[in-house]
């Protein structure tokens, strides 16, 4: 669904798994940092809300969206990481890098998920420009951080 049609932080916490026992990577793309961070504290603060521990949180940066995919997958090969989570930004400029970058990404990261058997939640905010970036950081449209961790949280029920 668009997100102009749903705010990202509203998610259905009915029937969520106990998460104290489970570790979650977070890697957190450096390119955009402020709205990039402010995806990180939407995600970390919910995985605690919802019971996590905080030594059980690893984050790890990486350069820009790009990378996450290989980031994701340091973190994925840990059998001691239950899921992953990426968060990055990518906004539209005047080339199609952003096409290709988050081409690139969605792939990389279903392909960490399925080699690894765990999952790799896709946290990527896609825009044409920066307000959009941080309406959907916080903004009018929620908080996409706090979506993936409600989604890595729902994906370990699955995986349970």
């Amino acid at each position: 669904m668009a997100s102009a049609l749903k705010n990202l932080s509203d998610y259905n916490s009915d029937n969520l798994i106990d998460i104290s026992e489970k570790k979650f990577g977070l890697v957190v793309a450096e390119w955009n940092k402020a709205i990039t961070d402010t995806l990180c504290k939407g995600a970390y603060d919910t995985l605690i809300k919802h019971g996590a521990m905080p030594e059980n949180i690893i984050r790890n940066t990486v350069s820009g969206s790009f990378e996450l995919s290989f980031g994701a997958q340091l973190l994925a090969q840990s059998d001691e990481i239950d899921v992953v989570i990426c968060l990055g930004v990518v906004i539209k400029g005047e080339t199609k890098h952003d096409d290709y970058i988050c081409h690139a990404v969605a792939q990389g990261i279903t392909q960490v998920s399925l080699k690894y058997n765990k999952p790799v939640i896709f946290g990527l905010v896609t825009t044409n420009d920066e307000q959009q970036a941080w309406d959907r950081a916080g903004g009018k449209h929620g908080n996409k951080g706090i979506e993936a961790a409600a989604t890595a949280i729902h994906m370990l029920g699955i995986c349970e």
